[in-house]
Formats: structure tokens, sequence, C-alpha cells
């Protein structure tokens, strides 16, 4: 068991907790929890820590899906740690007992672009880490086929946004990208439509068919799209808004968007 909180391992877990920089440099990011280690790709767990009190628990469980995750953990090996260490290792207040580092995952813009009528949304500059996991699960529950962000998105293995995704980010294809324009001129090219919500929009999300390949732009929270980029967006559209309000959290407006496509999709496969 790791008792000290200066072991060089603890401090080389608690840098990649805090510092993206650290985690890019290394190729991994950190997941805490028995459900994020449940669902993690096996082949991509690098190092797994737990409590003494969780590796007991799971020892000696009877349930057989704690069975199944101790038999997973000890195929891939593992170290205790104690309650203090594990508290400094953790993101959270009230870790659970576990956490894992994984590899991570790579994926190519040329084969993300090459799904038949393929489904994406377009991040720029989203700040939030709880925003970007949210986008990220729903777009996973909507079907979608992948999501691009630009350079100055916050880092998607952010350990908020891993938590947020609840599990997600093992499945979803992601991939930043240095130049939003160049890769929407790319997308046009294999005739994936654009589309932004905008206050220019004159017609609501719903009048539009999504049912061929399609792009939503989502802006940063306080001050939307950049001009340059909306101005790349082949239609403009709007979400009924009650009220005074002027505008949606990101998230929202991407589950929004993302449903719609999920929902004229879904009516096209039924007889």
């Amino acid at each position: 068991m790791i008792t000290s909180t200066a072991n060089p391992r603890v401090k080389q877990l608690v840098q990649w907790q805090s510092e993206a920089k650290a985690r890019r440099r290394d190729g991994v990011f950190v997941v805490e929890g028995i459900k994020m280690l449940e669902e993690a790709p096996a082949d991509r767990i690098r190092e797994i820590y737990l409590t003494e009190e969780l590796e007991k628990k799971l020892q000696n469980s009877s349930d057989e899906k704690e069975q199944a995750l101790f038999c997973k953990i000890r195929q891939n090996g593992y170290e205790t740690l104690s309650p203090e260490v594990m508290k400094k290792a953790a993101d959270t207040k009230t870790p659970q007992g576990a956490l894992a580092v994984l590899e991570r995952p790579v994926y190519e813009k040329e084969e993300l672009l090459a799904v038949k009528n393929g489904f994406f949304l377009v991040l720029e500059d989203l700040q939030d880490p709880g925003n970007l996991g949210t986008i990220i699960r729903t777009g996973e529950g909507a079907g979608v086929n992948g999501v691009f962000l630009s350079k100055d998105t916050v880092d998607i293995f952010n350990p908020k946004t891993i938590r947020s995704t609840m599990g997600s980010i093992y499945r979803v294809p992601f991939l930043y990208v240095e130049s939003l324009t160049n890769l929407i001129r790319e997308m046009k090219q294999k005739e994936i439509a654009i589309y932004a919500a905008h206050l220019k929009g004159k017609d609501y999300y719903d009048s539009f068919s999504f049912r061929t390949g399609c792009a939503f732009l989502i802006g940063n929270e306080g001050k939307g799209l950049c001009k340059e980029t909306a101005a790349e967006a082949d239609f403009y559209l709007k979400i009924p808004m009650e009220g005074k309000v002027e505008s949606l959290n990101a998230a929202i407006a991407a589950a929004l968007l993302s449903y719609e496509v999920h929902r004229q999709r879904k009516e096209r496969r039924q007889p």
C-alpha cells in the first residue's frame, strides 16, 4: 500500500489531474469511480489504484457485476492507496476509492468525415468543463458521429469534463483542430451542411431537414460564435425563446439540436 503523499507515483497522479499540459505530454488521462472503471476499455488502462476498503469489498462481493470488475482489475494489475493518499490523488472531495490512468484515444479527421450522412458537433472555444462533458454525453445519446473542438476549447480530459461524460468519453470520437474555418470548408466539400443557431436566423430549427450530412456550430458560453466562424454556416436557425430569455446554455442548445437530428432520422427509419 502507498501511504505517503510524497510518493513519486502519487505526485504524478496529482499532476495529471491538475495539468492539461502534463496529460498531453504523457498521452494519458485519469478517471475516477467504479462506473468509469467498469466502462474503461481494458486495452487502454495503464494503471489502477484502489483503497484497501474497496479492494476488500470487491474481493468478497457476491454481486456478479462487482466480481467481473474485480477480475478486470486483477488482470490489469493494481496498487492500493491509503484513504489519505487517495484523497490527495483524487479530484473529487469524496473519492469512491478507485482511480485509473488510461491512454488517450486518437481519432483521424478523414475517418470521421468519411461517415455517410454523418452528424457532427463543432465547438468553438467552450470554457466550461461541465458544459463540454454534457455535450459529449448528450451527443452519444442522440447518435453523434463525432465532435470537433477548436484549439482553445477547454481540455476534454479535464477531470470535471470526464465526470460529466459519465463514460461517453470512451465512445464518442472527437478531435481538436487548428482551424475551424478549414474544417468547415472540408465538411462542405463532403456535402455536409453547416448550421448555426444565430440571432440572424429566421426559421426555427425544427423546420430544417437533418436527414443527410450535417454539422452544428456551438459557440463560446459568453461570446457565442465569432463572426468569421458564423459566416461559414450554410444556414442560420433559431431556437424558440419566451419571456426575456435571449439565449440558452451551450449544452442545452446542443442537446435540442442533437435530438432534433435523432428524431428526424428515427422517423426515417420507421416503416
